[in-house]
């Protein structure tokens, strides 16, 4: 089983994704690339690297003159974990109320919809596979 993913802010998502894309990268090259999208300083970016490291979601490789940042977990697992911490707050950890909300919002189109019946039709229960079917 996978380690627990940190919590990361909004702000430090912008960082991540930066280095999901082109890692490893040097603290000058998150900053160039941030400051295409973002009007951040410099120090804004090497403070949010840092908390990053200090959270264990990115590492420094020291070795060389420079040092690199490059993340410690896929971007899947982030969003996986993104996606279970909001469902327990906003739906108390029932992802069937927030689907029932969107459907019942009209918030799915009608090729949405049918993708999510395919997806739902192709998972096995349960009692098919012996395992739970959030794992």
């Amino acid at each position: 089983m996978p380690k627990k993913v940190p919590s990361i802010s909004e702000a430090e998502w912008e960082v991540m994704t930066v280095l999901w894309e082109n890692a490893p990268l040097t603290a000058n090259e998150v900053i160039s690339s941030l400051q295409e999208q973002k009007d951040w300083k410099p120090k804004t970016v090497r403070t949010l690297l840092d908390r990053l490291a200090y959270k264990q979601v990115i590492s420094v490789n020291k070795d060389q003159r420079v040092y690199t940042f490059y993340p410690n977990y896929a971007q899947d697992d982030c969003q996986h974990a993104e996606a279970q911490s909001f469902i327990q707050r906003i739906y108390g950890g029932t992802l069937k109320s927030m689907l029932v909300q969107f459907i019942e919002d009209d918030s799915l189109s009608e090729e949405e919809i049918n993708e999510l019946r395919s997806i739902l039709d192709k998972k096995p229960s349960e009692n098919d596979s012996g395992k739970k079917s959030s794992e």
